[in-house]
């Protein structure tokens, strides 16, 4: 590959030194299946169509087919000067297959290629974002069946606020992923347009296809504007947002996981295979999976960043700026599919403490809420019920005592509104499951959500990618 197939109207060769800072075929080679398989398309609507002779049409994907088994079997090395991956493949087949070789360009550009290749690639890892969102909602669901009755102590400021369950704690985050499910399949709805034909950015005057190259490569619809195909990178940038957004869920479930695996908490422990030691400490237990889950969330949002600023500058339609969105979406989905997995695997195999949860549940006053609405029961306005406990509490922290470790005689000093079934009224259980309504903490309304969960998991039918 001595010389560019571009190099037609220049005199001198490109610098050495340009051509390693202009290659990207150190990062864009992996789009090499989705720039055969759209060459593969375009090559045969060009036979079809008798743009390109049949024969040359039918020589062209033979010699695509032979090179993709090729470099899938390690046999091909690509070149720097040649570029990128539509470049090298494009030598090699006119290497391989001579003059018919010339002719799989006809009524393409590279800008509309790489917009191909890309939606393509975004089209598929969209798809695998939300197979493996369902596969860590599906674990959720199983765990909150599993911890119905697991009562522990709801945070707000990170103070304890009121009793809640570990069901209901994961199932939070079950609304997260499942909308993070949500957001990708938009994602993908949006990249689910075919490009090519748009040419560099009006177009060609070939009488090409699109619909038939958008049937063979399984997209739903084609552009509508040539100068927007080319220019346009919403679509990656849907994902990175996208990924930013699952990767922040991820992060604040982790926090959690390491504020509760804690020895002040002691909520959960987690497994010896999802854990390190310390090189100088032999009693350490380090929750390093998600330390490093929750760090790499800023490089995803980095990656969002990065493309945001390169795009938010650039005139129409393509510039060179744009090579730098592949490897921002190439490293945010590396980041994503790697965490995924590795956050499901660790929380899978993680020890939760029920007993530990519950006594924490039963400290800090999470009863107070409750106290009040008993007086409201009995005709008390609640702002005069909210004070009157506040005063309980303080009585409390003074005495050392919790609030059902009060006499009913205590309890009358504040109010004689207290009768002995307040007790039963503010027993952690039971401020747990009075609170029926949809969307709350009881095993009741948390079966319900569980299994309106499996229903809405049912709906997003993933399919087959390229």
């Amino acid at each position: 590959m001595d010389s560019k197939l571009w190099g037609g109207r220049f005199e001198e060769p490109t610098d050495e030194a340009v051509d390693d800072f202009h290659s990207s075929i150190r990062f864009d080679r992996r789009l090499y299946r989705q720039d055969i398989a759209g060459s593969i398309a375009h090559a045969t609507m060009l036979g079809e169509q008798g743009i390109i002779p049949a024969a040359d049409a039918a020589r062209i994907v033979e010699g695509l087919k032979a090179i993709l088994a090729d470099i899938e079997a390690g046999r091909v090395d690509f070149d720097v000067s040649a570029e990128d991956i539509h470049m090298n493949i494009e030598a090699l087949l006119i290497a391989r297959i001579g003059e018919a070789g010339k002719r799989l360009h006809t009524g393409r550009s590279r800008n509309d290629q790489v917009a191909l290749d890309t939606r393509l690639y975004a089209k598929e890892i969209n798809l695998e974002a939300q197979d493996l969102l369902k596969a860590l909602c599906e674990l959720l669901l199983q765990l909150a069946e599993m911890h119905l009755n697991t009562v522990m102590p709801g945070y707000t400021h990170l103070q304890k606020a009121q009793p809640t369950s570990l069901a209901h704690h994961l199932m939070a985050y079950f609304q997260m992923f499942t909308r993070d499910v949500e957001r990708f399949g938009d994602a993908h709805r949006r990249v689910d347009v075919m490009p090519l034909g748009s040419g560099a950015l009006a177009g060609t005057t070939y009488p090409l296809d699109r619909e038939r190259v958008a049937e063979l490569l399984g997209f739903s619809s084609i552009t509508q504007n040539s100068m927007d195909a080319v220019s346009d990178r919403d679509f990656v940038l849907d994902y990175l947002s996208a990924a930013s957004i699952t990767m922040m869920h991820l992060s604040r479930f982790c926090e959690e996981l390491i504020l509760w695996s804690t020895d002040e908490f002691g909520f959960v422990e987690m497994d010896d295979g999802f854990s390190t030691g310390s090189s100088i400490m032999p009693q350490k237990k380090n929750p390093d999976v998600a330390e490093l889950i929750r760090g790499k969330t800023g490089r995803v949002y980095g990656d969002l960043l990065a493309l945001l600023t390169t795009m938010k500058g650039l005139p129409l339609a393509y510039n060179k700026d744009m090579q730098e969105d592949k490897e921002a979406l190439f490293d945010a989905r590396d980041t994503l599919a790697q965490a995924l997995p590795m956050f499901a695997g660790m929380l899978k195999t993680a020890r939760f403490c029920p007993d530990v949860m519950a006594r924490g549940a039963a400290g800090g006053f999470t009863n107070a809420t409750d106290a009040a609405d008993y007086l409201v029961g009995r005709g008390m306005p609640f702002r005069q019920a909210h004070e009157v406990i506040g005063k309980l509490v303080l009585h409390c922290l003074r005495e050392g005592k919790a609030l059902l470790d009060l006499s009913l005689e205590e309890l009358k000093g504040f109010s004689p509104l207290f009768e002995q079934d307040v007790f039963q009224a503010i027993a952690i259980k039971t401020c747990v499951a009075a609170r029926g309504l949809p969307g709350g903490p009881s095993p009741d309304a948390l079966k319900e959500a569980i299994e309106a969960g499996r229903e809405l998991l049912s709906v997003h039918t993933l399919q087959p990618t390229l």
